[in-house]
């Protein structure tokens, strides 16, 4: 009964890997409600800035900000967020494939790349194709924090603040639902005009600064393109924790569907061991009775 030895054993080693998978699952259940609830969070502050600064724009149209302007360089930045950690499914694979889409349409163009990797995911994937990266931020665990955030980003901000690139494209995983997560590429610079105008309908304020409105308007803006990139980031880590919930509850599926199909193979080894041993019996019992 060697063969059905070596298929409990294998019996054994699928049930401790389903084990694992089914707490994994739970763990990231757990992880995901959590992440969800800190991206709607994350979502008023974003459009209450933006609204803010609308406001102000329209009170002083004679001012347009660098973000705003139109650059003429011949570079494009990019940020790319993944995760640090793999078990999630393809969510890495289809936002990594949407980058390198965009990278060589901008590169066909005639643009130079320089990028920022938020990820270890995205870190690896930009190093392996020879992408420039000038900034990189890993290990950002459970909770992003926007401090660790800033100082990567602000170096391609303050790139395109000084005219050295044409565009800054943000891309990562955006979360729908639980059973569904997208991957996207927006332009986060320039901004866009019709993203800084005030809602129709909606009442148009001016307000008292301190110390001008230039700097109230610098200072706005900037916290506006710094609260996208976290919203980003916020997203990604929600989308993160579903698909590796949905990835683990399939493998622990499979787990039970291989458990089942190698106890049918074990059994059918069973079986057929002992009718080859009653034959033998039933084979030395007739020809004993025959002697």
């Amino acid at each position: 009964m060697a063969a059905g030895k070596e298929i409990r054993g294998k019996i054994k080693s699928v049930e401790n890997t389903k084990k694992i998978t089914k707490a994994m699952e739970m763990v990231a259940a757990s992880k995901m409600r959590k992440a969800q609830e800190r991206m709607r969070a994350a979502r008023p502050y974003s459009e209450k800035i933006r609204a803010i600064a609308a406001n102000l724009g329209q009170a002083n149209p004679e001012y347009t900000h660098a973000f705003m302007k139109v650059n003429e360089a011949k570079a494009v930045g990019f940020i790319v967020v993944t995760t640090d950690k793999g078990l999630c499914g393809g969510m890495n694979t289809n936002v990594l494939r949407a980058v390198t889409a965009k990278l060589r349409e901008q590169q066909s163009a005639g643009n130079a790349i320089e990028s920022v990797a938020i990820g270890n995911k995205g870190f690896a994937f930009l190093n392996r194709i020879g992408a420039r990266v000038v900034s990189h931020v890993t290990q950002l665990g459970d909770t992003p924090h926007l401090d660790k955030l800033i100082g990567p980003v602000k170096v391609l901000l303050d790139a395109y603040a000084e005219g050295k690139l044409n565009a800054v494209y943000l891309s990562y995983t955006k979360f729908i639902n639980t059973m569904r997560q997208e991957s996207v590429i927006e332009q986060l610079l320039p901004l866009a005009p019709e993203s800084m105008k005030v809602e129709k309908g909606a009442h148009s304020w001016d307000y008292i600064y301190e110390p001008d409105a230039q700097s109230v308007i610098d200072e706005l803006l900037v916290r506006y393109v710094e609260s996208l990139v976290y919203q980003a980031v916020a997203e990604n880590m929600a989308s993160e924790q579903s698909a590796r919930m949905v990835a683990m509850k399939s493998a622990t599926d499979n787990a039970g569907n291989v458990i089942d199909e190698l106890k049918l193979v074990y059994n059918k080894t069973r079986q057929a061991g002992i009718t080859k041993e009653l034959s033998e019996i039933v084979s030395g019992a007739a020809a004993a009775a025959g002697v």
